[in-house]
């Protein structure tokens, strides 16, 4: 039903069909939809006469943002022409390589755009797909054991799902299999790239708004923390402010400032097939995107550096900022320290409000479950030894579980209530 739509020029705003009703009735009426598609109706368009439909989508889907700022945006990109249609659909087929003897399986929930994404490259292409419908461990390993996929797209806590089983499947059957959607900890992009391969493990940094990087296996191990360099028709850089460029970007060019390490905003110059908006919000809009002499480009707000080679890495999200005594830390340098730490099965950071420091570093942590439990004077003597003083967490909570979205993002914001805060 979203393709059959893309094809004529219907732009389908897809919902999260867990959605309390309150939320759905939120979305829906901030999209204003001409057709509420449910289970019956879906049934008569099916039974339906049918349409003539182009060879290529001529529209995104119209996805709504997690939210993570507390207001959800829907992302825009309207209906696109006959050509820019095609440059669409040729970036993701040629990107990924996929054929008519691809076969697909979509770990994902079919309300993300990475799922959309993927399985429709495919079956336009001519390939299968396999839907899970929701992540299971077990089911998974038993769609990989029983129909060899050649392809795939996890999020890191599918993989870390399915090397934790008794028995976990071959992965020698997938050509490519991709992950994204949140950091990979070191010790597990390398058990992958051991059982599928290095020519086989990709990675790719992107957003309901926008896709900004690919990175190979071999890529990343020669620039281990990378996501990447940037994806055809685009251009990255990072920038302290709105006109200091401190980063390169690679598309055969390097943007504002030249090569550099510097952390900033990440800005992503794209191609007129991938212009978007968010929907009836000019003044978000414009904050997102600006002009420059090469072109037009955006910014979902990540923080990151671009080395001499083009190489993006990431360093956190400006909406994820803990400002403590004046001084700004990331979530995810704390997270990517702590988690090498022994019996560290997850971790989450978030900042509370704190009348001496305005807000104070915390630490939720998950035990991991093959090893001796975690102690949470070790944990504060390990971080020590990893990070500046103003970066430790002051509290650390041992948790079961760390809330994540359904695409397998952490909800920071939810980790307080986690913890009993």
């Amino acid at each position: 039903a979203i393709m059959g739509g893309l094809r004529v020029g219907i732009v389908p705003v897809v919902l999260n069909s867990a959605l309390l009703r309150h939320e759905r009735d939120l979305l829906m009426k901030d999209a204003d939809p001409k057709l509420l598609v449910d289970d019956r109706e879906l049934e008569l368009l099916l039974d339906g006469v049918p349409a003539e439909l182009a060879e290529h989508p001529l529209a995104r889907p119209m996805h709504y943002t997690s939210g993570t700022t507390g207001v959800p945006k829907g992302v825009w990109s309207g209906v696109l022409g006959d050509e820019e249609g095609r440059a669409l659909l040729a970036e993701e087929r040629d990107l990924w390589g996929l054929t008519s003897t691809d076969r697909q399986l979509i770990c994902s929930p079919l309300h993300h755009s990475v799922a959309i994404r993927f399985a429709a490259t495919t079956l336009l292409a001519g390939g299968d797909v396999v839907i899970l419908g929701r992540f299971e461990a077990r089911v998974a390993a038993r769609a990989i054991t029983e129909l060899r996929p050649t392809c795939g797209f996890m999020v890191p806590a599918h993989l870390q799902r399915l090397f934790a089983l008794d028995q976990a499947p071959d992965l020698g059957c997938f050509r490519q299999l991709v992950h994204a959607g949140a950091p990979c900890p070191e010790s597990l992009k390398l058990a992958a790239i051991r059982t599928v391969g290095a020519d086989s493990v990709w990675e790719f940094y992107g957003s309901t708004e926008g896709q900004f990087t690919a990175c190979s296996a071999a890529e990343w191990l020669d620039h281990r923390g990378t996501v990447g360099r940037a994806r055809p028709g685009r251009v990255l850089w990072a920038e302290e402010g709105r006109g200091e460029g401190v980063g390169g970007g690679v598309d055969g060019d390097i943007d504002p400032g030249g090569a550099g390490v510097k952390p900033g905003t990440v800005w992503c110059r794209a191609p007129r097939y991938a212009r978007w908006e968010y929907w009836r919000d000019p003044d978000r809009t414009g904050r997102a995107w600006r002009r420059t002499p090469t072109g037009d480009a955006f910014t979902v707000g990540d923080l990151g550096r671009i080395d001499g080679d083009g190489f993006l890495y990431l360093d956190g999200r400006r909406d994820d900022l803990i400002i403590t005594g004046g001084v700004n830390v990331y979530p995810v340098e704390v997270e990517r320290a702590l988690a090498g730490a022994p019996g560290v099965g997850g971790v989450g950071v978030f900042g509370v409000d704190d009348e001496r420091w305005g807000q104070r570093v915390c630490a939720a942590v998950v035990p991991d479950p093959s090893s001796a439990p975690a102690d949470i004077d070790q944990l504060h003597a390990y971080a020590r030894s990893k990070l500046a003083p103003f970066k430790c967490p002051k509290d650390i909570y041992l948790i079961d579980e760390l809330p994540h979205t359904a695409t397998g993002k952490l909800q920071r914001l939810r980790l307080p209530d986690v913890v009993g805060l």
